[in-house]
């Protein structure tokens, strides 16, 4: 029988800090709770010590210092797998009893240390760990067999090395392990994919009621608890997958479903009998990634044998999340040994990753924080400069296992983004075009076609563009030209190369390295100076005409400047004519070598590879979307600073203003996205479900008006048959469940006051408070003054922009730690899916108005029904409302929603269930209240 491995165990402190003060475990086992003050200095000649997230640590005590992070050492032996990165997450992750307080988790990090050894040592003969110590060794920065076991916490002089590597080849029993570099070879050990004969399209069976109701009752299982509202919503989500009868006119199903309702597995009861009685996909969109996880977890009930499932149902994103191989072997070739940390860690998770995604996949969120925002796009297709079928590593791609899985699979789970980029620019066979959708979170459409059908000419846009075609023009940077990247098919084609020659020329026109370097020495000042070609010219003219009309507060307030477009200044107006032909000269070749690629497709249609006809219409897709399509856009955007301006109250087509930041933009949204997302993707579809817990406006949610509003918002009202409508009341108690108030005394720009109310109110609760606000500037003063408050009544806090964490990381923090509080804009609202008492308190810090922008100037004109109050009313109602049904997500849920604006009007308070009285008090009315609400159901 093996001898269990030696553990080595570092004889290193342990820390673990907190607002305004920090926990210290010493090496002797002494525990001392310090200030920030008194922790620096018993930091400052210590070796380095256990921590849990280095940076987030480092950072509420303002040093910096070499330190033993035990995220990095979960990573290594339990890859793609994830935890929330505190003390009390990896002890759950580990199944240890969770440290109450800051020295119950000084005093614990040596013992998960302890577990996460033990756990590798335990399976150090899996296939998984075969070439484990090889590759700590080659991480490392110690010589492998040293007769002193301190040296394995040794980092290298460069600070490259890795200190767990000693302690992970002695846990795999293999100390004198030599580095090996084989390890880190992903593109020879990923398995290769295999491709299909095409799916046929589908038949167009229609879904019967009952049998979704049957399906449901399938996916609920025996224990669940039945609803009648759930099997009634999916009873009438059958109508979206109905048979269309007349073209372009698909069946929409617009189904509000109010919290609770369980529209999720509601939906995919429908959506997974028709993929089964047709053989097709439906496709399912929501608006994030945490929502697009959220729903691949309920899919597991639709299947136990986790392959065959993996086979049915696939989570797609863009190809710029995963991870690329070539781009990878460059980075490891680089031989930057600060990388080859992460890139090791990188290694052990590809080979466990079920989807190879780094971009809210399986790889932890917190993985780029501890290890620099700027590695993962390095690895990933985030540069646009795939080749294809021409890679090396084309067979074990990642990209195309997922989009293979994608083109075979029964459901796909992709992004509102996604799908509308799938529409406008192609990417899918057309044996591969879906025909059914469900659009979750359809109250986020409007938004995500707002992104999808927007434009943008400024220096970072062109820029981009430039790199993309002439790729790098010196320094360090591994960008492939597009020359670079057709050199194999100019080979086999000479007529290619005029029109690259050509192309390359003209987009010399473009800003490159040069003109951002003098932006860096001097500002967006430095527009005014420029001029050395017509794009640098125009931008030097639109940050004039910015400052020119720009509100002295504007320029005075650093958050950028917006300015109509309209009347556009002759300066403004010349140097757009001027960019207009330039950008001609580079669009006619772009055009033509697009053309002459799709020609070549047409002669060799009898002899050419499969491969080599999927690299060509990728090449020409790139084209399409990376160069041809921006350009066209552009000069559509230079021809308006042209034409004449819109007379005063005529209904614009398209919305074009200038903003002036650290750049200088013209930009271009459609007054109504949804027409265009009406058009690319609903009316070529034979159905869609659009279901929200808000598709309404809660002020006139029974009237007509209400879902004349939720046609709009949706795109609903431009399709050619009407709407099908369905709405089915949140099963909750709210009038029991929750309370909600708004404080008469808030303070509204004392902003000691308003901390004071802040933390009040989140003692009150105990914590599981989320705080809401409208300026990032306020967020973090009210940070800055109520955190030591917090910590010493053991609530933890967090903060969106002043935590060293990135917000899905905050959310699973939140969600893992029953008690603790989170700040964040009100952007962070939608992101917040937290159910139980770990959320149980939303305090918004004022009413959240929309931004008085010039987009919004202009909407709120047209798109209100002549009625711009009820526009702004609306869009206040929905943000409260949605934010209100964080709060309850269970039966056994209790929660408080407080808005700390005593102006709020009361005819907002229809954003709010109607049978929940919205009191007005005073603060500390408010705060009583709040305890003897949640000491009543203790």
């Amino acid at each position: 029988m093996d001898s269990a491995p030696r553990l080595l165990l570092p004889d290193a402190p342990a820390l673990v800090s907190a607002p305004g003060r920090a926990a210290i475990l010493s090496s002797d086992g002494e525990l001392r709770v310090l200030s920030v003050e008194n922790a620096r200095s018993a930091l400052r000649n210590s070796p380095p010590p256990l921590v849990v997230h280095g940076p987030a640590t480092l950072k509420r005590l303002g040093i910096t210092m070499q330190v033993l992070d035990l995220l990095e050492l979960f990573a290594f032996v339990m890859p793609a797998q994830n935890a929330a990165p505190t003390p009390a997450g990896l002890a759950r992750a580990l199944d240890i009893d969770p440290p109450r307080g800051l020295e119950d988790a000084a005093a614990m990090l040596p013992d998960l240390a302890a577990s996460l050894l033990a756990r590798l040592a335990q399976g150090r003969k899996l296939a998984m760990n075969r070439n484990a110590a090889g590759l700590a060794a080659l991480m490392g920065g110690v010589a492998q067999g040293s007769s002193d076991p301190k040296d394995h916490w040794k980092r290298n002089e460069g600070g490259a090395g890795w200190p767990w590597a000693g302690a992970v080849a002695a846990a795999l029993d293999d100390a004198a392990a030599r580095p090996d570099r084989a390890a880190l070879r992903l593109w020879s050990i990923l398995p290769e994919w295999e491709d299909e004969a095409p799916r046929p399209p589908p038949s167009a069976f229609p879904v019967p009621p009952d049998a979704a109701r049957t399906r449901l009752a399938e996916l609920l299982g025996d224990r669940a608890e039945a609803r009648q509202s759930q099997s009634d919503y999916a009873s009438a989500a059958t109508a979206a997958f109905a048979p269309r009868a007349t073209q372009d006119a698909p069946h929409c199903v617009l189904a509000e479903a109010g919290t609770g309702t369980g529209k999720t597995l509601g939906y995919l009861a429908p959506a997974s009998l028709w993929a089964e009685r047709n053989q097709g996909a439906v496709w399912i969109s929501t608006y994030t990634r945490h929502l697009q996880r959220q729903i691949e977890q309920e899919l597991a009930r639709l299947e136990p044998d986790p392959a065959r499932l993996r086979a049915r149902v696939v989570l797609r994103k863009g190809r710029e999340n995963y991870l690329c191989l070539l781009n990878y072997e460059e980075a490891v070739n680089a031989g930057r040994s600060p990388n080859l940390i992460a890139l090791g860690l990188i290694a052990r998770w590809a080979r466990a990753s079920n989807d190879h995604d780094v971009a809210g996949g399986d790889l932890p969120g917190w993985f780029p924080e501890l290890f620099g925002a700027g590695l993962l796009p390095q690895i990933a297709d985030r540069r646009g400069e795939c080749i294809h079928a021409a890679c090396p590593h084309w067979k074990r791609c990642t990209i195309e296992h997922v989009i293979r899985r994608a083109r075979h699979a029964d459901l796909v789970i992709a992004n509102h983004a996604l799908v509308m980029a799938q529409a406008v620019w192609g990417g899918l066979d057309d044996s591969n075009v879906p025909t059914r959708y469900v659009f979750d979170e359809g109250h986020h459409l409007f938004d995500a076609a707002d992104s999808a059908f927007s434009a943008e000419l400024s220096g970072i846009a062109m820029a981009e563009l430039r790199r993309w075609l002439l790729g790098a023009e010196g320094g360090r940077s591994r960008a492939r030209g597009i020359a670079k990247r057709l050199e194999d098919l100019i080979e086999a084609d000479d007529r290619l190369a005029a029109p690259l020659q050509a192309a390359l020329i003209a987009a010399r026109v473009l800003p490159g390295a040069a003109f951002f370097a003098r932006l860096a020495e001097s500002g967006d000042a430095q527009l005014d100076a420029v001029g050395s070609g017509p794009a640098e010219t125009f931008l030097a003219a639109l940050a004039a005409q910015a400052r020119a009309r720009a509100a002295e507060r504007e320029r005075d307030s650093g958050l950028g400047i917006e300015v109509d477009l309209y009347p556009a200044e002759p300066e403004l107006a010349e140097a757009a004519s001027v960019l207009d032909r330039a950008l001609a000269r580079l669009e006619a070749p772009l055009k033509a070598l697009r053309a002459r690629l799709l020609d070549r497709l047409d002669e060799e249609a009898a002899t050419i590879e499969e491969k080599d006809r999927q690299r060509i219409e990728a090449m020409a897709r790139g084209l399409h979307r990376r160069a041809i399509d921006p350009v066209a856009a552009w000069r559509r955007m230079l021809a308006a600073a042209n034409a004449a301006p819109p007379a005063p109250g005529e209904r614009p087509h398209s919305v074009l203003f200038i903003r002036l930041g650290r750049d200088a933009a013209l930009l271009s949204h459609l007054l109504d996205p949804t027409e265009a997302f009406a058009e690319t993707v609903a009316a070529p579809s034979h159905g869609l479900l659009i279901t929200s817990a808000t598709l309404r406006d809660s002020a006139d949610r029974d009237a007509e008006s209400g879902w004349r509003g939720a046609e709009a918002r949706s795109g609903a009202a431009h399709l050619a048959a009407p709407a099908i409508r369905a709405a089915f009341a949140s099963p909750f108690d709210y009038e029991a469940q929750t309370r909600i108030f708004v404080v008469r005394d808030a303070p509204r720009d004392n902003i000691d006051a308003l901390a004071a109310a802040f933390r009040a109110l989140f003692i009150a609760s105990g914590g599981g408070a989320l705080g809401l606000f409208t300026a990032i500037s306020r967020l973090r003063a009210v940070h800055t003054r109520i955190a030591p408050a917090l910590a010493a009544a053991n609530i933890p806090l967090y903060a969106q922009h002043v935590d060293a964490m990135n917000n899905a990381t905050l959310v699973d923090i939140f969600r893992a730690e029953e008690h603790a509080c989170l700040l964040g804009t009100d952007a962070m609202r939608d992101g917040v899916d937290v159910p139980g008492n770990a959320l149980r308190l939303v305090v918004f810090e004022r009413t959240p108005w929309p931004r008085p922008d010039i987009l919004h100037r202009v909407r709120r004109t047209h798109l209100a029904g002549g009625n711009p109050k009820s526009y702004d009313d609306a869009i206040v109602r929905l943000r409260l409302r949605q934010a209100f049904g964080r709060l309850i997500r269970r039966d056994s849920d209790r929660g408080v929603f407080v808005l700390l604006d005593r102006a709020m009007p009361s005819r907002l308070h229809a954003a709010f269930p109607a049978e929940v009285t919205v009191q007005s008090l005073g603060l500390a009315e408010t705060i009583g209240a709040i305890g003897g609400f949640f000491a009543s159901y203790m």
